[in-house]
């Protein structure tokens, strides 16, 4: 018997971008709809993935049925219930990301939500897909990979897969191309590895043996010793570009980007910034195969694929997340405890760098990630705060607190009971709150007011402190001193950002603005010469700026040039650096000031 939805997908043209869709519908409805998601879970803003489909039609057997669009990702098609309907289309294919489809001469790669109509009343059905090789002959040595269940493939994983419903669809993106692959197991779990795009230098034996070390490292944190991990079967899938960072999290599989230089290399024992980078990304993706695919927001135990979903709980998902990702890299000695606190540091020098975090709390900004997270504009930095960052650092002060009570924990404890107490499904805030004052018995909802509905500065120095990590600020640079921040390209300086309650913002500066160079002299009675200076970079303008001297600054906006008043603020500072001290090199115990290294 035919399965009620069958998907035939199909690389039509490589040098035009476009997929083939034929999508048929076993036993259709009379006015049928089908529909394209607007979103893909994982990535909070409305992409309008509709908008790249086209030459829509919908036949039975040799009858033409009318089809016409009802909305801007919905189509109604008219039709004879119980004779099956067979609707194709087209869907052009260049986004290079892990949020949508891409096709062309080297590769092809897709998420269901860009590509293939939902059938809402048959969603929580089963979902055939039948996968065609490229007829180009270029392409000739092409395979597939994905998480989906095969059916019946051929040896290079062209042919039939079957999803659960749409959801899992959704959740198991496809790659083709010629590729590399790897594989490792984690706990009996089978993991494999592909990546398309790297280069000769490729050490694709190292990439595998870090990641199933961080691997490792999760399933620890999650099910202690033996525990295995949730899911059958997973499958990284990282793409190498000229320039690209990133990652989609999914049930089974993660989707990721890296610049090409960033991959370990045969010889090279060492470990650069950007292959550190890559590893922290693979972390990530990778927790959230507990954190936010299973235990995830109450909101999203059922996906609405038409609209925005709203959760206040991101700072929780992508926060948390963010706060373990290197973390693991340490448990799993992928990095020293040096490099882990100079990694430490970043959220809380972006959090502290960003003065909207004095105007919305994280769970106000998890909500509005929709709108703001995901469309930054030169307001940003005054207007809201990265629940990634802020999240991170509210991890990071639960963490270091809990090891402190009278009844020490960890939040590996918390992160644990919560699995067990939402059975790794819907959560909310309320379940956090109980779970600290089950571990420690007594309650947490000052700090969760405070920390997480407030815009107060977070005790991160302070708990620091009491664990044997100083935090002291470095110089500040002259951007910090300002309260910018720009660009410098070709001997340009350009404003990217002004920063409220900085001396930029005081003296008229403002987004877009060039800053060509500064005037020196007496700028009040105009007794001397001004003296003019170019300006390539900020970093000269201790050159020709004084801390507490006025000057004017000479800015080209929008066609007029203007000389603003600008005063170097005699104080400022600069961005935060974490060291161990001396008593905190020992394996340490849980809690307690003096205890030592708290991260075991």
């Amino acid at each position: 018997m035919p399965h009620p939805l069958h998907y035939d997908i199909c690389p039509a043209s490589l040098n035009a971008h476009r997929w083939a869709v034929t999508l048929t519908i076993a036993r259709p409805q009379a006015l049928q709809r089908v529909a394209l998601p607007v979103w893909i879970p994982g990535s909070y803003l409305v992409r309008e993935f509709a908008r790249h489909v086209s030459g829509l039609t919908a036949r039975q057997g040799r009858a033409v049925c009318p089809a016409q669009a009802v909305d801007k990702c919905t189509w109604q098609v008219q039709a004879v219930p119980g004779k099956p309907l067979v609707i194709r289309y087209e869907v052009y294919a260049f986004d290079d990301s892990v949020r949508a489809a891409w096709l062309d001469a080297a590769r092809g790669f897709f998420n269901a939500t860009a590509l293939l109509l939902r059938v809402p009343e048959l969603a929580d059905g089963p979902h055939a897909i039948t996968l065609h090789r490229p007829a180009d002959p270029t392409a000739a040595h092409w395979r597939v990979a994905t998480a989906l269940t095969a059916q019946s493939v051929d040896a290079d994983g062209f042919g039939s897969y079957l999803a659960a419903s749409y959801d899992e669809l959704a959740d198991s993106p496809v790659e083709m191309g010629a590729f590399w692959q790897g594989e490792f197991s984690v706990r009996g779990v089978p993991h494999r590895f592909m990546v398309a795009g790297a280069p000769p230098s490729f050490d694709g034996q190292r990439l595998l043996r870090d990641t199933q070390k961080i691997c490792e490292a999760a399933a620890r944190l999650w099910h202690g010793a033996r525990g295995k991990p949730p899911q059958p079967h997973y499958l990284f899938m990282l793409n190498a570009t000229p320039g690209g960072y990133g990652g989609l999290e999914h049930r089974c599989c993660t989707a990721l980007i890296c610049a090409r230089r960033d991959l370990p290399r045969l010889g090279q024992s060492d470990a650069s910034e950007g292959y550190t980078a890559l590893l922290g990304l693979i972390s990530h993706e990778y927790f959230h195969t507990w954190n936010v695919k299973r235990l995830r927001p109450a909101e999203f135990a059922r996906y609405d694929y038409g609209q925005e979903n709203y959760t206040r709980l991101l700072w929780f998902f992508e926060g948390f997340t963010s706060y373990y990702d290197d973390l693991l890299l340490l448990r799993a000695g992928l990095i020293d405890r040096a490099a882990y606190l100079k990694l430490l540091a970043k959220p809380l020098n972006q959090v502290w760098q960003t003065p909207g975090r004095h105007v919305q709390p994280v769970a106000e900004a998890s909500f509005d990630a929709w709108v703001k997270y995901y469309r930054p504009e030169a307001h940003t930095p005054n207007a809201t705060v990265s629940y990634y960052a802020k999240g991170a650092l509210v991890a990071l002060c639960l963490d270091l607190s809990l090891r402190r009570e009278k009844q020490p924990a960890t939040l590996d404890d918390a992160m644990r009971l919560l699995w067990r107490r939402c059975k790794a499904g819907p959560m909310t805030e309320s379940d956090v709150a109980a779970a600290l004052q089950e571990l420690t018995g007594r309650s947490f909802a000052a700090e969760l007011a405070a920390w997480v509905h407030g815009t107060q500065e977070l005790p991160v120095a302070e708990l620091l402190a009491a664990h044997g990590i100083t935090a002291t600020r470095q110089p500040p640079t002259p951007a910090q001193t300002l309260g910018l921040r720009a660009s410098e390209k070709n001997g340009l300086v350009t404003l990217t950002h002004v920063l409220d309650g900085g001396a930029a913002q005081a003296a008229g500066m403002a987004p877009g603005d060039e800053w060509l160079g500064v005037e020196t002299g007496d700028e009040e009675t105009g007794a001397s010469a001004h003296a003019g200076w170019r300006l390539a970079a900020l970093d000269d303008l201790p050159l020709y700026l004084c801390p507490g001297r006025r000057a004017l600054a000479l800015i080209s906006r929008q066609g007029r040039l203007l000389r603003l008043p600008l005063t170097l603020p005699e104080k400022a500072e600069g961005t935060w650096k974490l060291e161990a001290a001396a008593s905190a090199g020992g394996e340490g115990g849980k809690g307690g000031a003096g205890q030592g290294w708290p991260w075991h």
